[in-house]
C-alpha cells in the first residue's frame, strides 16, 4: 500500500501542475500511476481527497531557501524563489482551482491557507526575525502581492531591481521598517 499511495499521490500532484484542478480526476490519476480507478475510489473516495494529499506533498516538496541574518537580502531571496515560482506558471492552475472553490469549500479554503503558507514561509521567516509583530502581516502582504501582481497579472519579470525596491519601499532601506528606515 505504501507505494501505491507514493505512485498516486505523486500523479495526483503531477497531474494538478500540468493540467490543472478539473483534469485531476480519478481516472486520470489512475492512467498515469498505472492503477485502476477502484484502487484510487478505495483510498481517495473523492476528487477533494485526492487534492488534499497532493497539495499535501507540493507543500512537502517546497524548498526555502536558508536564511542568511540579514533582512534584505533574506527578503530578497525569498521573493526571488516566489517570483521564480510564479514565473515556471506551474501553479497557476493549481491556485485558480483553490481559490475558486475557497469561496464554497472549508476544505478548500484550508488547501489555500496551507499553500499560502507553504509559498511564503521564508519572507514571513525573516520579517518575524526583523519587525515588530504587528508589521508582519501588512508587510507580508505588500511583498508578496507585489510579486504576485508583477508575475502574474501584468505577465512581466520580477527582476533583482524590482524586489530590490519593493523591499526598499516596504521594510525601508534600513530594515527596521518603512516608518524607520
Amino acid at each position: 500500500m505504501a507505494r501505491t499511495r507514493r505512485d498516486v499521490i505523486r500523479a495526483s500532484a503531477t497531474t494538478l501542475l500540468e493540467e490543472g484542478w478539473g483534469a485531476t480526476t480519478h481516472a486520470e490519476v489512475a492512467r498515469r500511476a498505472g492503477y485502476s480507478k477502484a484502487t484510487l475510489y478505495a483510498h481517495w473516495p473523492t476528487s477533494a481527497d485526492l487534492m488534499r494529499d497532493a497539495i499535501a506533498l507540493i507543500c512537502e516538496d517546497a524548498t526555502h531557501p536558508a536564511a542568511s541574518g540579514d533582512l534584505h537580502t533574506d527578503l530578497h531571496t525569498a521573493l526571488g524563489a516566489l517570483a521564480l515560482t510564479l514565473s515556471e506558471r506551474r501553479y497557476d492552475r493549481l491556485m485558480a482551482g483553490v481559490i475558486e472553490r475557497a469561496a464554497d469549500d472549508e476544505g478548500a479554503r484550508d488547501l489555500r491557507d496551507r499553500l499560502y503558507a507553504s509559498a511564503t514561509t521564508g519572507i514571513r521567516t525573516a520579517l518575524t526575525a526583523h519587525l515588530a509583530p504587528e508589521d508582519v502581516e501588512p508587510c507580508l502582504a505588500m511583498l508578496v502581492g507585489a510579486v504576485l501582481v508583477r508575475a502574474t497579472y501584468e505577465g512581466r519579470a520580477v527582476t533583482p531591481e524590482f524586489l530590490t525596491d519593493v523591499v526598499e519601499r516596504t521594510v525601508g532601506r534600513g530594515g527596521r521598517g518603512a516608518g524607520e528606515g
